[in-house]
């Protein structure tokens, strides 16, 4: 089995309050879960222009692990109302 934890860090520069960045986060993340990926806002909870969303990605090879990683990462940057700033991926191989 393989894993791979994401990280994302965002701008969400339109963005002029709490309750409107959380509108806005909230169809990006209900996105990516309707892909069966586990998906969390981990920092810049309080910021309003920034984000940074967790992503836990479980495969049974590592070939399909990195489609998904891909996959995730041509979701986001399609995404007009959001800008990545960064992406790091950590793999591991669980035995």
């Amino acid at each position: 089995m393989h894993a791979a934890a994401v990280r994302i860090e965002l701008r969400l520069s339109e963005v002029r309050s709490l309750k409107t960045k959380r509108a806005l986060l909230r169809p990006v993340i209900r996105r990516l879960k309707a892909m069966e990926l586990s998906v969390s806002e981990v920092d810049h909870q309080d910021s309003w222009q920034r984000a940074t969303l967790g992503v836990a990605v479980v495969a049974p090879q590592a070939g399909r692990l990195d489609e998904v990683v891909a996959l995730v990462q041509r979701s986001l940057l399609n995404d007009p109302t959001i800008e990545v700033i960064e992406m790091d991926v950590t793999q591991m191989e669980v035995t």
